[in-house]
């Protein structure tokens, strides 16, 4: 059986390691087991994106920063196959900033991008989240990283339940642990 995390970052602005918040939701077994969020205190007092996620630097002033939390984020990431993300290319950016500049190694896993499997599994267009929410019939707060997060964990469910044993036109978009468990 596979275990995966499906994660979710907002930053605060253009700078990859700018984090804010997190949502994570671990899947064992295609359940969802946890489901963590986590205001991050960035390295900089800069918000440009408070008009989409409504943080702002008051709320994350007394939060810890992405290196105080990591021995909390990495027991999230303990014992998992693969990272689901939709936009898997920006939450790993945030994610690999954020290590660089704590000093911190980049984790192992694969990413899986939802993006990338909704298009191969449900010829889903345009696929940003909530289009692909509103097709799957999955409840969605946008720009909340939890709910994105979530959102994200039930798209690789529900792609595990539609395609059975076999991930036909989807393998790219996956790390091979999933497609080893499928089979």
């Amino acid at each position: 059986m596979t275990n995966f995390l499906a994660l979710d970052f907002e930053t605060a602005n253009r700078s990859a390691n700018s984090a804010c918040a997190i949502g994570l939701v671990r899947v064992e077994n295609d359940q969802i087991v946890e489901q963590s969020h986590f205001l991050i205190r960035p390295p900089q007092r800069w918000f440009e994106f408070t008009n989409i996620h409504g943080i702002c630097w008051e709320d994350v002033a007394e939060q810890p920063d992405f290196g105080e939390l990591w021995s909390v984020l990495a027991q999230h990431l303990s014992g998992v196959d693969f990272i689901a993300a939709h936009n898997a290319p920006f939450d790993r950016r945030v994610l690999y900033a954020c290590c660089e500049t704590y000093g911190i190694s980049k984790p192992a896993q694969e990413f899986l991008c939802t993006v990338q499997l909704a298009r191969r599994v449900w010829q889903i267009h345009p696929t940003k989240l909530p289009n692909v929410c509103a097709r799957l019939n999955i409840s969605l707060d946008h720009h909340q990283a939890l709910s994105d997060a979530s959102a994200c964990a039930q798209i690789v469910i529900a792609a595990r339940q539609v395609t059975g044993s076999s991930i036909a036109g989807a393998s790219s978009a996956l790390p091979s642990s999933f497609n080893s468990s499928l089979n």
